[in-house]
């Protein structure tokens, strides 16, 4: 696979977390954990896939304020969502597992907002046909 496909393979990852994340609004009653790990995971996918595209070897991590860093270095901007970045760092890890984080509804829908926001932030960033992401 070439670097576009690489690219393209990230972005449908993320997007299909997004997605997942949005679909599971749906359960009653709500597993905030899951959406909101599903969102940090959308969030995660879409920087990898940016910097992948810039020809930058991501890290193996959830750290999505390290991934927003790595990010700002090689494009102007990344401080726009440097925030979300921080607050979606934390689902990446501790919802999986029992009593780790408390959660409320308020959270995880900040949570699916700031993925969606990552998301645009990123697509417009990325050098691919508007199709392609």
């Amino acid at each position: 696979m070439d670097k576009t496909g690489i690219v393209i393979a990230w972005c449908d990852f993320a997007k299909d977390d997004l997605i997942t994340a949005k679909y599971l609004l749906g359960l009653h009653p709500l597993k905030l954990e899951i959406i909101c790990y599903h969102c940090q995971q959308s969030a995660e996918k879409i920087l990898k896939g940016f910097l992948i595209d810039k020809n930058i070897d991501p890290p193996k991590t959830h750290d999505l304020r390290l991934l927003r860093r790595m990010c700002e270095k090689i494009a102007d901007g990344f401080d726009e969502i440097e925030e979300s970045c921080v607050h979606l760092t934390a689902y990446g890890v501790q919802p999986r597992y029992p009593m780790e984080i408390e959660l409320t509804e308020s959270d995880m829908r900040q949570a699916i907002e700031e993925a969606d926001h990552i998301m645009s932030f990123i697509a417009l960033r990325l050098e691919l046909k508007s199709d392609e992401i």
